[in-house]
């Protein structure tokens, strides 16, 4: 089958949309039809270079290089077809995203972890999970897909570990930002975190992912979010969101959280910037109080081992520096969870789209992004 879908051919390459073929899907795998893609900086991070891994990498994962690669992992849409042995979902089904797959019988799922899930290592680059073979080619080249899913496509054939079956009576849009940036955001404060009521919550960047946190704040009871972003537009939107204070700088928040907890400090100190960078870790450690919670949730370059911190305080001051992927709950059990929160009109996903795209206009979009026009962006398909 023929369909469009968005490229990146190289390290900096623009997206451009090309038409390429896709086969039918086989054992364990499905055909689905995209509705909504969500735009998460992630993207950029593999255009950029920020996620290129090294050759050796590569060669453990069966691919040569990372590219050609059709974008996208945020998204929701429609089974159109299933290969045989497919038991999670039925043609006709309405479906979210997930860019980590859950298998449902390694360790970490069984143990009720499925973002950590062996599958993992398959979705930075290379073949199909299900047999080692490509279904997405390009002139008789094959194609890599961001995080074994390329959204960014009119149709895309995945295993099933890497669709989540959805209620038909939700919103697909709101379907496709929950199922990475808003979930992740949310989880890195409630489940990673475990922030608890009366704590005072720092939040640093106030894109999707931040938006996301800034929820998940005021779902657990935070007595103050404070927000850091250098755009204004973001600042704004932050505390139309929920946060109680928003400033532009880590030093600027520092003395702000010092004045509110009467030199206590923060409880929670949230990273979810563009792009992370070791420098951020050692204000966020002095942000924090003794026995804080520091969640690095922004994703840094793959390559990037420099962090700067005070070893002796975090020591002293019993804090906790903590990673966090996908909010640190398994997508299976949030995804749907958040929906839930969404229909009952307890949390407004759509308040953080700030335009929608055509897939032709994917590049405009992240331009638009590095402008600091947007919180998020979304491609529609309809």
């Amino acid at each position: 089958m023929k369909v469009r879908a968005s490229l990146c051919t190289g390290i900096n390459e623009p997206w451009t949309t090309h038409e390429i073929d896709i086969d039918e899907p086989r054992a364990k795998e499905v055909q689905v039809r995209m509705v909504y893609a969500g735009m998460c900086h992630s993207d950029e991070h593999l255009r950029t270079g920020d996620m290129s891994a090294d050759p050796f990498t590569l060669e453990l994962l069966g691919a040569n290089s990372m590219f050609p690669c059709v974008g996208g992992h945020e998204g929701a849409g429609i089974i159109e077809a299933v290969g045989p042995g497919v038991t999670s979902v039925a043609v006709g089904d309405h479906i979210a995203t997930s860019f980590i797959p859950s298998c449902g019988t390694c360790f970490w799922c069984a143990s009720g972890r499925g973002h950590l899930c062996d599958l993992g290592i398959t979705t930075l680059v290379g073949p199909m999970i299900s047999d080692g073979t490509y279904r997405h080619h390009l002139n008789g080249m094959v194609l890599n897909r961001m995080t074994q899913l390329g959204t960014f496509a009119e149709r895309m054939v995945v295993n099933e570990a890497s669709v989540i079956k959805i209620d038909p009576e939700v919103n697909l849009k709101a379907a496709a930002l929950i199922s990475c940036g808003v979930s992740t955001g949310f989880g890195s404060v409630v489940d990673r975190a475990q922030t608890r009521p009366g704590e005072v919550v720092v939040i640093i960047g106030a894109g999707g992912v931040g938006s996301g946190a800034i929820y998940g704040a005021r779902f657990a009871g935070a007595q103050a979010i404070v927000v850091i972003d250098p755009l204004e537009f973001k600042r704004d939107h932050a505390l139309s969101l929920g946060a109680t204070h928003a400033v532009a700088s880590t030093l600027d928040a520092h003395f702000l959280v010092s004045e509110l907890t009467r030199g206590r400090m923060a409880d929670v100190v949230v990273l979810t910037p563009g792009v992370m960078t070791g420098d951020l870790v050692k204000p966020s450690c002095a942000m924090a109080s003794k026995d804080g919670r520091i969640v690095l949730t922004g994703l840094g370059k793959f390559d990037d081992e420099a962090v700067t911190a005070s070893l002796y305080n975090i020591t002293v001051f019993n804090q906790t520096l903590m990673g966090s992927i996908f909010g640190s709950t398994s997508p299976r059990v949030q995804i749907p969870r958040l929906l839930s929160l969404h229909e009952a009109g307890k949390l407004d996903v759509e308040r953080l789209i700030s335009a929608e795209y055509a897939l032709d206009d994917i590049q405009r979009g992240y331009d638009d992004l590095a402008a600091g026009k947007n919180i998020r962006g979304i491609v529609t398909f309809i």
